[in-house]
């Protein structure tokens, strides 16, 4: 995936941790793939209120049916000559007719001698498929992979293909292999995959459609309102005059926009459009930024209210409410940005002391301080707010991100006039004006999908004139009221409108992975593979020693790096998906909890995004700052590395769930403070620096590193000897400090 500046949205590119870039549209194309996807999005409201009486299934048809054609229209093929960069090419348009025929066909009221005849009749024929019902189920397994590799590349295609080739072969395989099995036929894989409960239809679609997409459109609103560009003056104003400001900001950045991405990687660029000025006047290297924007990106969408999309699956496969995953997220989002803001802290001081830039901007102009932009602009943070209670107070989580999507739609009304009065020079109720910040991100991250009403351009704001100038002239003349005209509002309905179109077309390629992760599921489950890799992962585990600790660490520790090496070759939702038939069984019948065994499979899922070689958010922030992609994967990893640890917690022990927020106040409050101390001592480790006391050698960061490990283990007498390593461990470090001053003089 290439990575470039960002210049506009991330949902307006079409850009996403697990798709490619897709086309720019104009004309015609632009026009019905724009009308297209509004629909569909309308159709994922309309089916939270007044859900299609035919049921969940039908509702899935009918989504798929309409939104596997668009990304035929709007993502290339990379066919050579059959290809346009700009527009569909005639194949893609016959691809995508073809795509919406076998789609529809289940539900189309027409017979075909021994086929069709409805949805009823079609489901009734489960088993028992007529040759044209497997003609299109096979058709449509072709078009799914294809729309798979157009959106994400070639590996998770070829990963399907290779979970259908064990269906298919499987009774070739010598029966005394555990991973043996009878073989299925076309005619069985057909009917797993088209007409049942699973396959393309299957729990991942359902998500989708169901949850993904709201929370896309969401997202898609948010940056519209305006919250997008407020989140990171926000952040800009609001550690400036802090001691190690310029990190601080660009984590906080990172974290609020994240909330409106959804998207590890282009939260990374958007926030390092904005902060990398900033953190390199205060010293930090290309590489060292890079890492810091990428592990900030990507820990948004670990964390509450809005997690990443696999937490929707972990939701549905474990039969919870979204509410209850995202309080299991509470405390290992505290500790990974515990990790992240402490190395923030250390590498300020590093910088300072090597007087490599002074210690925070506070000659930096700052025309907007942070409790008046609150003051101003704080009610953004309403919608977020209102999904949070909502939830809490039992409503749906489908339903609660509607309102406030509602809520964020009519919030773009008072930013508009806000921000329109600022750039006419008008005194606001608070006084001063537009940021630093906003001008910065509004042109790299929002402006062109949100539209300003200041700006006269008719691509970004006021549609009623094409000169500037005079639009600016006019607004000192009136009133803010004034400002909505007819033409105006009619353009305000339009960008809203567009708004929810591009969070569809953002959410194409989720919907093309969760079609395909159909397959995996569906081929796991009829042939019993899941059960049989699971217990090879168990036996593998046994193989250094019987004692069930060290069996179920083995296998914990077999299982991280397998979903680390998974991440790297599929996206996020498929790495789930996988990791949580193939895996999660593994861990269950260790006796770990259903919660304790998702999470742990989520996060590793999620942390593919910074994950050497292929760290998709690491790229892009390095393609930012200018630095060399390697590096700044690793220096990302060093930041991120509290997310690696803290999820082998949740299974070593039956203490580790407290992190999860299951169990007694008590025992969750001291695996929890333990936990933090460890995650101290790995800053410490990674940092070379121990707050307090200063730069350390290797003697107290191998300590301390040693001791960070043990109190990652989360039973009383680890922790009892962590701490024990870790007074030694500064105790080191304060004898090495001694010796420094004496062998340099300094007091």
């Amino acid at each position: 995936m290439s990575v470039a500046p960002p210049v506009v949205t991330a949902a307006e590119l079409g850009v996403d941790d697990e798709e490619r870039p897709a086309r720019t549209l104009s004309g015609f194309p632009a026009r019905l793939v724009g009308i297209v996807a509004l629909a569909v999005a309308l159709l994922s409201i309309w089916q939270v209120f007044r859900p299609l009486a035919q049921g969940s299934q039908y509702y899935l048809v009918v989504f798929l049916g309409i939104a596997l054609p668009l990304v035929y229209l709007s993502y290339r093929s990379w066919w050579g000559r059959l290809d346009r960069a700009d527009a569909p090419s005639v194949l893609d348009w016959v691809l995508a007719a073809i795509a919406l025929v076998v789609c529809l066909y289940p539900i189309l009221p027409l017979t075909f001698g021994d086929a069709g005849g409805g949805y009823n009749a079609f489901l009734d024929r489960q088993g028992m498929l007529a040759p044209l019902d497997v003609a299109m189920g096979g058709l449509l397994l072709v078009l799914v992979l294809e729309a798979c590799r157009r959106t994400t590349g070639v590996i998770l295609p070829i990963v399907c293909l290779v979970f259908l080739a064990y269906g298919y072969y499987g009774g070739l395989l010598p029966q005394n292999w555990a991973i043996a099995h009878a073989g299925l036929d076309i005619d069985q894989i057909v009917d797993a995959l088209y007409n049942s409960g699973s396959g393309f239809y299957g729990t991942p679609l359902d998500v989708a459609a169901s949850y993904i997409v709201l929370f896309t459109l969401y997202g898609a609103v948010l940056e519209f309102s305006g919250a997008a560009r407020f989140f990171v003056d926000l952040s800009v104003s609001l550690f400036r005059r802090s001691h190690s400001a310029a990190g601080r900001t660009a984590v906080a950045s990172g974290f609020l926009l994240g909330t409106v991405s959804g998207s590890g990687t282009a939260t990374a660029v958007s926030t390092g459009a904005v902060t990398w000025p900033i953190l390199k006047r205060a010293g930090y290297r290309p590489e060292q930024a890079g890492g810091m924007l990428a592990a900030a990106g990507v820990g948004a969408i670990l964390s509450p209210p809005t997690l990443g999309v696999a937490a929707f699956i972990v939701a549905e496969y474990l039969d919870v409410s979204y509410v209850t995953v995202l309080g299991w997220a509470l405390i290992p989002t505290l500790l990974y940005y515990l990790g992240i803001l402490l190395s923030v802290e250390i590498d300020a001081r590093r910088i300072h002391a090597e007087g490599r830039a002074p210690a925070d901007l506070t000659d930096a102009p700052l025309p907007t301080p942070w409790w008046k932009l609150l003051g101003r602009f704080g009610y953004h943070f309403s919608s977020l707010i209102v999904i949070v209670v909502l939830l809490l107070a039992g409503v749906s989580a489908t339903r609660a991100v509607v309102y406030a999507t509602a809520l964020a739609l009519i919030l773009a009304v008072p930013d508009r006039m806000l921000r329109a009065r600022d750039a006419a020079g008008a005194p606001s109720s608070t006084g001063g004006s537009s940021t630093v910040g906003a001008s910065t991100v509004g042109k790299s991250t929002v402006d062109k999908s949100v539209g300003d009403p200041s700006t006269g351009d008719p691509s970004t704001g006021d549609p009623s004139t094409g000169d500037a100038s005079s639009d600016v002239t006019a607004t000192k003349q009136s009133t803010p009221t004034d400002l909505w005209t007819r033409k105006t509002l009619q353009r305000f309905v339009f960008e809203a409108l567009r708004a929810l179109s591009l969070g569809m077309r953002s959410a194409l390629p989720v919907v093309a992975v969760c079609a395909a992760a159909g397959v995996i599921t569906a081929m796991t489950t009829k042939t019993g593979l899941g059960a049989q890799l699971a217990s090879l992962l168990v036996r593998a585990g046994s193989v250094l020693s019987d004692d069930p600790a060290v069996v179920l660490a083995t296998t914990a520790l077999l299982a991280a790096i397998a979903l680390s090496l998974l991440g790297l070759a599929v996206p996020v939702t498929a790495s789930f998906v996988i990791g949580w038939v193939i895996i999660g069984p593994a861990l269950l019948d260790l006796h770990v909890a259903a919660p304790a065994a998702a999470m742990f499979v989520f996060y590793f899922s999620v942390l593919s995004e910074v994950t050497p070689p292929t760290a998709l958010a690491a790229v892009g922030a390095a393609a930012v700052t200018g630095a060399k992609a390697m590096p700044t994967m690793w220096s990302a990893l060093r930041y991120a590395l509290p997310a690696f640890l803290v999820p082998l917690m949740f299974v070593l022990t039956d203490s580790g769930q407290h992190l999860l927020g299951r169990g007694a106040l008590l025992d969750v409050l001291w695996v929890t403070a333990a936990a933090c101390v460890g995650v101290a001592a790995l800053a410490a480790a990674t940092g070379g620096w121990i707050l307090g006391i200063g730069a350390v050698g290797a003697v107290p960061r191998v300590l301390a590193g040693a001791a960070g490990l043990t109190l990652l283990y989360p039973h009383p007498t680890a922790t009892a000897i962590g701490l024990g390593v870790l007074v030694v461990a500064a105790a080191a470090g304060v004898v090495e400090r001694v010796r420094r001053r004496k062998a340099t003089g300094t007091p």
